[in-house]
């Protein structure tokens, strides 16, 4: 016998939900209703789709991410194409191939564009629930738009989409807000963070002696409580910031007061990378543990420049699937069904074309028809179809029983409530009745 094989460690099968899992991960009918609720959320706004390379050369990501952070050093999944001596790489993140391609393109000579993508990205990091070497990222980007109108479009947008999935902002998930400001303004914030660390270094665990002066911004989101105070005692970008970049800082604020979006101005929320400036933002939640952060973004105007392109402003965020949809279970958020309309009983001597020819005419008039499959042994008995039938979800049984058949017709039984009457429908004329069989949206 040949040997079991298993996924790669970290990676993961999405399956339909009636196949048992050793782990409780989210089930594809999940992934499938956030995936069409995405797609209605983004038209609404205006954005496209688009698709770029799982594999990318390495070097964008060393010169998009920095050399420096743990991404880079530790987590790439890179190797050399034996074919040319390339170096490549899994993608991480979603950004900077996008980016890429909108250099390569040429895609903002006709003006701004919108644009969002789906997908897996890759990164070898101890595995744990809500983070997997392979996961997936919904990413959100609008380029060549520089005001702070793109900003509040962007945070309005994750909004919508937690409403579409049954969130509720505020409760379930939160809003925190900051502002980089820009380059200047970093430095000069980042040479007193650099002094103030530095007159605290015996307070520095390992991880923050190592990035205090490659990525000391990164120090103000450690987890280690003897570090706390601090932290909090460091200096505060915001009163780095000059009049324009709080001008931009004070249009987002009072354009999501005017929605009525609640948020908290979170002083130590950063981002580790230079192209980043003005606007960051973060959903938040209690209900995953330490995992909080759901969705994440942030304005990177100087990220098109770094990579190649001409300086263009940019804007976007990024969402982790699997932590959301592990959100969504811990809610216990009600999901469509994805249960057929009606589920094809089909007795034994029964003329098989004739059936298939009938389901699928159903099928081409919108409903969803699962037809009974015969086993090795036969199609089984009345009772038993019956039972698979009420297994399915579906809510109605069709009857394609040899008197029926012989008449043009097919029996309707209800299987969630009703009197159990059989009611014969003609086939000649499906697309007459067929709506009546059809699941409410």
């Amino acid at each position: 016998m040949a040997e079991k094989l298993s996924a790669v460690k970290g990676m993961n099968d999405i399956l339909p939900a009636a196949v048992p899992r050793t782990e409780k991960l989210p089930d594809s009918q999940l992934w499938q209703w956030f995936e069409s609720a995405v797609r209605d959320v983004l038209a609404r706004y205006g954005y496209h789709y688009v698709l770029t390379p799982v594999v990318e050369p390495t070097a964008l990501f060393v010169r998009g991410l920095g050399e420096v952070t743990d991404i880079v050093e530790k987590e790439m999944y890179s190797f050399t194409d034996a074919m040319n001596g390339d170096r490549l790489t899994l993608r991480p993140e979603a950004t900077a191939g996008i980016v890429r391609a909108v250099i390569e393109h040429n895609a903002l000579y006709n003006g701004p564009l919108r644009i969002w993508t789906i997908g897996p990205m890759f990164r070898h990091e101890r595995p744990q629930k809500g983070r997997y070497r392979q996961f997936h990222q919904l990413d959100v980007e609008a380029l060549g738009l520089a005001g702070p109108d793109v900003d509040v479009e962007m945070i309005l947008m994750a909004r919508a989409l937690w409403r579409e999935l049954g969130l509720v902002e505020g409760r379930d998930v939160r809003l925190e807000i900051n502002s980089l400001g820009q380059p200047a303004e970093r430095k000069a914030h980042r040479d007193a963070l650099v002094a103030h660390l530095e007159a605290h270094a015996d307070r520095l665990d390992a991880d923050a002696q190592r990035r205090l002066h490659s990525n000391p911004l990164r120090i103000l989101d450690t987890k280690n409580e003897a570090m706390r105070d601090v932290v909090e005692s460091a200096p505060r970008l915001i009163d780095f910031l000059g009049p324009e970049s709080l001008a931009h800082f004070d249009t987002l604020r009072a354009s999501l007061d005017a929605v009525g979006l609640a948020y908290t101005v979170n002083p130590r929320l950063v981002r580790g990378m230079d192209y980043y400036n003005l606007t960051v933002f973060e959903w938040v939640t209690d209900q995953l543990g330490s995992q909080g952060t759901v969705c994440g973004g942030g304005r990177y105007d100087g990220l098109i420049q770094q990579l190649g392109g001409k300086p263009a402003p940019a804007v976007g965020f990024g969402l982790g699937i699997e932590r959301l949809l592990l959100l969504l279970q811990a809610l216990q958020v009600p999901v469509p069904s994805a249960a057929p309309d009606a589920y094809a009983v089909v007795p034994a001597g029964v003329p098989l074309p004739a059936v298939i020819a009938a389901v699928e005419s159903l099928r081409g008039a919108g409903v969803r028809v699962q037809m009974h499959a015969a086993g090795p042994e036969g199609p089984g008995s009345m009772k038993a179809q019956f039972r698979k039938a009420d297994a399915s979800g579906a809510r109605y049984a069709l009857v394609f029983g040899p008197d029926e058949l012989a008449q043009g017709q097919v029996g309707v039984k209800a299987l969630r409530g009703g009197d159990g009457t059989q009611v014969p429908m003609p086939l000649a004329d499906p697309a007459s009745w067929a709506v009546k069989l059809q699941s409410p949206a």
